[in-house]
């Protein structure tokens, strides 16, 4: 993810304020003002769709764990009758529409198509019930029964839906479910991943050659760092109340977690073996497991 911006996000937030509650006796002073206060929005949108673009995107982190030969595990997706439960909370929504179109991207990337086509039902009831008019619609179900049998294509159409969604809720000046959006399909993504590592069986093989096996899974969930500590960041710039609130705190912890493994410094020292192991991510499994619950609850 590309932050290079992101540091200039409070200084245009208290831009914004400080905009908004001056005044002038002045209309030139006032137009000026105007103006001032357009660009530092601009700026903070345009910086908020930066860090937005370059989590991953709903198929990614799935067709990554495909690629690792990782076997498929229906249990882990949440169970899209439940999706009725969220219809009354938007932050829910938001975050369960996320939820599911990672779901979705994991169905796909493992040819489960046809539960696939399920889950983008439910996402296009969360979505109406959002007032998302337009991102899941009728033609979009038909593009995808049509693109069925072809798994890039599938993708590229959920991605697309998924990034149509959030520019519709920042074009309209609504960040804070994009945001959620966005958080809840990046953690259903850590969630699948981190319990496909903590469900491989102990019994079948060494430990040493477990870990082996595991290591591809492994280095997927380790390279989510970057891109959770961006993801706390983009949270940090929205409303504060939960459950964006919870979401930061957990994130923070899970960013901690990350920074103890010391991944970077210990992979130049020749020693991965530290760090590629299911025993390093036993604090990030249980957190993550803990957030998603959080989600779905």
């Amino acid at each position: 993810m590309n932050l290079k911006k992101l540091g200039y996000l409070p200084l245009c937030f208290l831009l914004v304020i400080g905009f908004s509650s001056c005044s002038s006796e002045k209309k030139s002073d006032e137009a000026e003002n105007a103006e001032e206060f357009e660009q530092a929005e601009s700026d903070v949108k345009g910086q908020i769709q930066e860090v937005v673009y370059e989590i991953p995107s709903p198929s990614e982190i799935p067709f990554l764990l495909e690629a690792t030969g990782a076997e498929f595990n229906g249990s882990l997706v949440h169970n899209n009758n439940r999706s009725g439960e969220y219809t009354s909370i938007n932050d829910k929504a938001a975050l369960n529409l996320g939820v599911y179109a990672t779901d979705i991207g994991y169905l796909v990337s493992y040819d489960k198509v046809q539960e696939a086509l399920t889950y983008m039902s439910t996402a296009k009831k969360l979505a109406d019930n959002m007032g998302i008019t337009g991102s899941f619609d009728v033609d979009l179900i038909k593009r995808f029964e049509s693109n069925l049998s072809r798994k890039d294509s599938l993708a590229y159409l959920l991605n697309s839906t998924i990034h149509q969604t959030e520019d519709y809720l920042r074009d309209d000046e609504r960040n804070r479910p994009a945001s959620l959006i966005v958080a809840g399909s990046f953690i259903e993504g850590l969630y699948i991943s981190t319990q496909l590592i903590k469900t491989y069986p102990k019994d079948i093989l060494p430990e040493d050659s477990r870990n082996l096996v595991l290591t591809p899974l492994i280095r997927v969930v380790l390279e989510q760092q970057k891109a959770s500590e961006d993801l706390a960041a983009l949270l940090s710039t929205i409303d504060s109340s939960n459950p964006v609130d919870e979401l930061l705190a957990n994130l923070n912890l899970l960013n901690k977690s990350y920074a103890a493994l010391n991944i970077t410094d210990q992979i130049k020292n020749n020693r991965a073996d530290l760090v590629l192991s299911d025993d390093t991510l036993t604090d990030i499994t249980d957190q993550i497991e803990q957030m998603r619950n959080g989600l779905i609850k």
